[in-house]
């Protein structure tokens, strides 16, 4: 009867180290697969869906939840450098249940098409993103856009190029401007077009060192998440970063007439909290908040202050839309 108990308890035993093995091995050696799975669960518990929008011979590759014509206007969100559309989530799971959501990836990452470099500059994205807009009929109805660091650049000038399409416009530690003051990114990355050291870029990591200093340089509290390696961007990020891209949002800021809000992390060391009051001193009417103990990756370290931030903004501009119609 012992004996048969005993072995029992390893069939057991067996039974619950098989799928922790199986667990640790993903980990260990297949994180990118790991990391989509997590993706896959969290779309499906939001109730986000997966769908591809073709245009000609280009495709995108997008998420989204809801329909359009609400009580707000739709939501575009723009992703940074080398993420995804499933860097929003965690912001997501924080919007109104009734919001329509659209989460696409830029061009050259993940899903959506990977063409020639003039796609890659700044300008070129926003013609991409004007031609998924388009695609996808958002452009029916007046949206709000949200860019995050270069999704940020995007999104700013897509706003000084189609400013008949937006409501309104979010701009969360963007890139593209004249900071007054270098972050710690941009020190490396002068130091870099010097020569003065030879090392990898710094947002572009191909082993596991080079990723977790980059996460140091991006969250002022690094998560620990499985990533894929290499990165696949060094060419993509050469052209955001090359003299026709890197001031884009700078030179058309002034272009910029609807209503603008700006979301900075205090401690972002990638693109200078400064950068904030540079948008603010062009344009006063913006609406700035500056969010303590936070770095560059605000949509991972204050998701929930972020949507809040952004739901209750749409909610300001509704009320003076409706202000305004009644004085009409």
């Amino acid at each position: 009867m012992e004996l048969n108990v005993a072995k029992m308890i390893m069939l057991a035993g067996g039974v619950l180290v098989v799928p922790v093995l199986a667990f640790v091995t993903s980990f260990l050696f297949w994180p990118g697969a790991l990391l989509k799975a997590y993706n896959w669960y969290w779309r499906r518990r939001l109730g986000l869906v997966v769908r591809f929008s073709h245009s000609g011979n280009y495709h995108f590759c997008y998420s989204t939840r809801g329909a359009p014509g609400g009580a707000t206007p739709s939501l575009l969100l723009l992703h940074g450098f080398s993420a995804t559309k499933d860097m929003w989530l965690p912001v997501v799971k924080f919007l109104p249940r009734n919001q329509h959501v659209v989460c696409v990836d830029m061009p050259g990452h993940e899903g959506t098409s990977r063409t020639g470099p003039e796609d890659y500059s700044i300008r070129g994205q926003v013609e991409r993103i004007h031609q998924f807009v388009q695609s996808i009929g958002l452009d029916k109805r007046p949206f709000h856009l949200v860019g995050t660091s270069m999704g940020g650049n995007v999104a700013g000038v897509y706003a000084a190029t189609y400013p008949t399409h937006l409501s309104s416009v979010t701009l969360v530690c963007p890139a593209g401007l004249v900071y007054p003051t270098d972050s710690e990114f941009i020190s490396r990355l002068r130091e870099l077009e010097m020569g003065e050291k030879d090392e990898s870029i710094p947002l572009v990591p191909t082993t596991i060192q080079e990723l977790e200093d980059m996460l140091r340089l991006c969250c002022n509290t690094p998560p620990k998440l499985p990533r894929q390696f290499p990165y696949p961007h060094d060419s993509l990020y050469q052209h955001i970063v090359g003299e026709k891209s890197r001031h884009s949002l700078q030179e058309n800021m002034h272009l910029i007439t609807v209503p603008l809000q700006v979301i900075w992390g205090k401690e972002d060391q990638v693109l200078d909290v400064s950068g904030a009051a540079v948008l603010q001193g062009a344009l006063p009417h913006c609406q700035v908040t500056v969010l303590d103990s936070c770095g560059h990756s605000v949509a991972l370290e204050r998701p929930r202050k972020a949507a809040k931030l952004i739901t209750d903004f749409l909610s300001e501009q509704a009320v003076s839309d409706g202000n305004v119609k009644k004085v009409s």
